[in-house]
């Protein structure tokens, strides 16, 4: 059986706490950031350069498979998890299967295979490159994740075909 707890009679009473006189710290200020915007993305050094050229590969590919609203988010030093996310709708899930095996079909001819691909069977396929994820999504289940709102801070590029 285990030992009966104190009650708050038989516990014994808390030693008064010393009272000492407080000294004035100076008051800090934290710096106030500016109201970030999403601004065009740009390329500095020669790493960026390479994910850049495939996060457009990607939306090139996705393009040709008639995805739509193809947006380029750079999360570069916001997110330690990729530098771009390309975020694409299709119509329904084959056409979001079919976009995903063209994207990784023309990557494939580049050299870069993916790390994962999740959701092959769902309204949503990730396919993730390290550098570069794609997230193919069904119109409804794009509006309900807001992967836009989500990075607002981020610069985007909206990929158009041509």
């Amino acid at each position: 059986m285990p030992p009966k707890r104190p009650t708050r009679s038989t516990r014994s009473a808390k030693p008064a706490r010393k009272t000492e006189a407080k000294t004035a710290r100076p008051k800090t200020t934290r710096a106030k950031r500016p109201a970030a915007r999403a601004s065009v993305v740009t390329v500095k050094n020669a790493a960026d350069e390479r994910s850049h050229l495939r996060a457009k590969a990607v939306a090139k590919a996705a393009l040709d498979k008639k995805a739509e609203n193809v947006l380029l988010i750079d999360v570069r030093g916001l997110t330690s998890i990729s530098d771009y996310f390309v975020v694409m709708s299709g119509s329904a899930g084959p056409q979001l299967r079919a976009i995903a095996e063209h994207v990784e079909v023309e990557l494939k001819k580049q050299g870069a295979m993916p790390i994962s691909v999740e959701g092959q069977g769902g309204s949503w396929v990730l396919l993730d490159y390290g550098d570069v994820v794609a997230h193919i999504f069904e119109d409804q289940v794009r509006s309900f994740y807001d992967l836009e709102g989500l990075w607002a801070d981020a610069p985007r590029e909206l990929v158009r075909e041509g």
